[in-house]
């Protein structure tokens, strides 16, 4: 008993200071927010603890540094450049659902205030609609309709939990709780979802990442076989580390030659592990990609062009795809159909 007499009143200065820095930082006072703070943290601390032992440790390193310069500069940029880079589509927006209903009901209620049509984006689609709320939708519901193929069914549109209508390509994040447009995947790592809006981002994140490893794992091998002089607990640092880069070289490299192949077809991750269970591929042959343009305009769209993120895009028409699903003869291959 004496002890938790003595224990409470630390307990209730904890709490008042736990109390005070809420307030003053209500962004922590999540659970989530701070695990994803956390997350990032020590993402960071691993980029630097990779990096940063080489430094300290191969004396071979900073004299070629002295030597060369350059070498380092470019080296510490690529490093730069993937921490910035992790760091901006921590920070970046996948495009959702909602903003692009935003920006239709801007295109037909230029008059209406920004809080009447918040009111109208979450209207629920029902039968027993009354006809204020139907004429808030039709103009999102009229868009939406002309991107389905002809004879779909209303029902598949709507999501179940923000009860909104959903272009084609989009999917509810449970984790976000928002509908994404093209929704690729969530990354708990980024603590962010991976969409249309940031996709070509995260490509050259990754690739900086695989570039930055292989880089890595060059210098630990080389400062490995060098003859200076290294204490056991060296070793052991430099083991840990190793295994902990050949691991993420590994995962980034098959990230990198997944989304390339993605990025190639104009095709996201849900879509190619779920396939089959999404309504509007149903009828669409196995080896045709509905939304790619070809190789060449996939990757121009995916990475420079600068055509609104909100863009929706339709699904093609039967007769298109049936085009598509031709085989190949010589003069496509002249012709270069597939770019």
């Amino acid at each position: 008993m004496t002890s938790f007499g003595c224990c409470a009143p630390l307990r209730e200065a904890r709490a008042i200071l736990a109390d005070a820095f809420f307030r003053r930082f209500p962004c922590l006072s999540s659970h989530d927010t701070r695990c994803s703070i956390y997350l990032k943290l020590v993402v960071v601390v691993l980029h630097i603890s990779l990096v940063g032992a080489l430094f300290l440790f191969d004396t071979n390193l900073v004299q070629q540094t002295k030597e060369h310069p350059w070498y380092t500069v470019l080296y510490v940029s690529v490093f730069l450049a993937a921490l910035v880079q992790y760091l901006f589509i921590c920070c970046s927006s996948p495009g959702y659902v909602v903003d692009a209903m935003r920006e239709v009901n801007k295109m037909y209620y230029t008059s209406a205030d920004s809080s009447t049509l918040d009111q109208r984006q979450f209207v629920p689609i029902t039968e027993d609609s009354n006809s204020s709320s139907t004429q808030s939708i039709s103009s999102w519901q009229k868009v939406v309709t002309g991107l389905y193929p002809p004879g779909s069914s209303s029902r598949n549109w709507t999501c179940d939990h923000c009860k909104i209508i959903r272009p084609p390509r989009a999917k509810h994040c449970n984790d976000c709780d928002k509908c994404v447009l093209q929704f690729d995947h969530h990354c708990a790592w980024l603590g962010t979802c991976i969409g249309k809006g940031n996709h070509c981002q995260f490509w050259w994140y990754v690739l900086f990442e695989t570039v930055l490893c292989v880089w890595t794992m060059a210098l630990y091998v080389s400062y490995t076989r060098s003859k200076a002089s290294k204490e056991w607990w060296q070793y052991i640092i430099i083991i840990v580390l190793f295994v902990i880069l050949s691991i993420a070289l590994i995962l980034f490299s098959a990230l990198l030659s997944f989304h390339t192949y993605l990025i190639l077809t104009n095709q996201t991750t849900f879509e190619f592990t779920r396939r089959r269970r999404i309504f509007y591929f149903r009828g669409v042959p196995a080896k045709v990609h509905p939304f790619s343009r070809g190789m060449c305009k996939n990757v121009v769209t995916s990475c420079c062009s600068r055509e609104n993120v909100l863009k929706l895009e339709a699904m093609p028409s039967i007769e298109e795809l049936e085009a598509r699903a031709r085989p190949y003869t010589c003069v496509d291959i002249v012709s270069c159909r597939c770019c």
